[in-house]
Parts: structure tokens; sequence; C-alpha cells
């Protein structure tokens, strides 16, 4: 899937050829195009999960329906917008790379979230092991190493109660199209 828009071109033709060497006003006119350009991350961020429908791995879902039932799970469970926002993009990662997938799944949203979901969403892996590792001889308490940080009952309940129950084909799962005003909204300015 190639992006087919066209490249931006509004660069001022006194913009700078090198960082060392620009001015206040140039950074004011990036920042002012920055924001004024933000709506994209929503976009991409959307592009990335419609991805995921092209990839399954094996499981008896794609991995989009798997974030969509995620997120489905974390909404009916009470969860706030950030975590839902955080179940929804867990496996963005994906389309990128499987084996560091939290990783980028978690950089990719951590302006946008407070620590805890991005720590959750950042090492959902460990968690996950506890359902499955045995089956490829690692240790399964591999989540054990987090149980002092703040973060580990909300990562744990994201493992346990949704993403690792989020692979049935027959759950009343929500469509993309729920969750892209949350989407949105979250993306709509980053946190520094």
């Amino acid at each position: 899937m190639a992006i087919t828009e066209p490249i931006e071109t509004d660069a001022s033709p006194d913009s700078f050829r090198r960082m060392d060497e620009s001015t206040a006003e140039q950074w004011a006119l990036i920042g002012d195009r920055t924001r004024t350009n933000q709506g994209r991350v929503a976009d991409r961020m959307i592009m990335l999960l419609e991805s995921l429908a092209h990839i399954s791995d094996g499981f008896i879902t794609d991995q989009l329906t798997h974030c969509l039932q995620t997120a489905t799970m974390a909404e009916r469970a009470g969860a706030d917008d950030e975590m839902i926002f955080g179940a929804l993009c867990h496996d963005i990662g994906k389309a990128i790379s499987v084996p560091n997938h939290g990783a980028i799944s978690a950089e990719m949203i951590k302006p946008y979230v407070r620590d805890d979901v991005y720590q959750a969403i950042r090492n959902h892996q460990d968690f996950q092991g506890k359902h499955y590792y045995h089956h490829f001889g690692v240790p399964t308490d591999l989540r054990d190493q987090f149980k002092d940080e703040s973060w580990f009952a909300l990562c744990e309940e994201f493992t346990d109660d949704w993403d690792q129950q989020a692979f049935d084909p027959d759950y009343d799962t929500l469509p993309l199209e729920h969750f892209e005003p949350l989407i949105r909204e979250i993306t709509a300015a980053a946190k520094f």
C-alpha cells in the first residue's frame, strides 16, 4: 500500500538547509505548519490500522479485527478514552514489525496518552507471555519484573481481560468508524 498523496511543498524559499543555520522565524513557521497539519496524524493512524486487515499471521482474526475487539472490550469495560485509544492502537506496530510491535505502537501513541497507558502498551508482550510463552519454552512470568510499577495493574487488566481474549470472529466488534472520532480527538494535539 503506497501513500499516493502529494508531498507537501510549501516550504519557504528562504528556509534553512542546516538546522544550525536556522532562525527563530523559520522555526515559528515550521511550528505553525506542523500545528496546521496535525490532522494527518489521525489519517496515518487510521491508514495503518486499516493495513492490519491484511495481516493474520495464523490467527483466526486479522489484526485489525483483533485491535477493534480489544478496544471494544476496553470501552465496554468502562476504560477511559486514552486507554481505549491505546487498546485500539496496541498492535499498530505490526504493520511495520511483529517482534518489536509493542515498542513501535507505544512510541506512536506516546505524545497523546498519559504514561501508564504508554507503559502498558510498550510492555504488553511480556504480560501476554503468561498465556502462551510456555509453548515456546520461554518463562511465563516475565510480567513479574514490573510488579512494583504504578502501571502494572492497568497492563494486567489490558492483557488479561481484553487483549488476549480478542480473537473471536463471532464477537460483536465495533467498527473502525466508531473509533475514528476518538482517534481524531486524542491526536489533535500532542502532550509535550
